[in-house]
């Protein structure tokens, strides 16, 4: 069973940045469509951000579009989220997810996930 694990999570203040990196140990993550889900406070998680197995081709959501990139490494077997000039509002808490697809579509499903790390920007 594939299991996710998020870190690098933490306080930081307004306009800082943040790295956060998901890996599967025992697991190729190259072989998935990773993506990057938050869940605020009496909200709904959403997605931000995806990026495909197949060509690294990547979707953002519009809050964090030209703030957030998402990356792989495939010989760390690890998919990053960089994220940068945070905001209050940003603060959630983080789930990275997999499916064994190779293209990451407007609306999927995802059959794996991690436990989440809590990102808190605050001054």
């Amino acid at each position: 069973q594939l299991r996710l694990v998020e870190s690098g999570g933490g306080l930081v203040q307004p306009g800082g940045s943040l790295r956060l990196s998901c890996s599967a140990p025992g697991f190729t993550l190259g072989h998935y469509a990773i993506g990057w889900f938050r869940q605020a406070p009496g909200k709904e998680r959403v997605r931000i951000s995806c990026i495909s197995s197949n060509d690294d081709s990547t979707r953002y959501a519009d809050s964090v579009k030209g703030r957030f990139t998402i990356s792989r490494d495939n010989a760390e077997n690890s998919v990053y989220l960089q994220m940068n000039n945070l905001k209050p509002e940003d603060t959630a808490v983080y789930y990275c997810a997999a499916d064994y697809v190779s293209y990451c579509a407007a609306y999927m499903e995802f059959s794996y996930w991690g436990q989440g790390t809590q990102v808190t920007v605050s001054s």
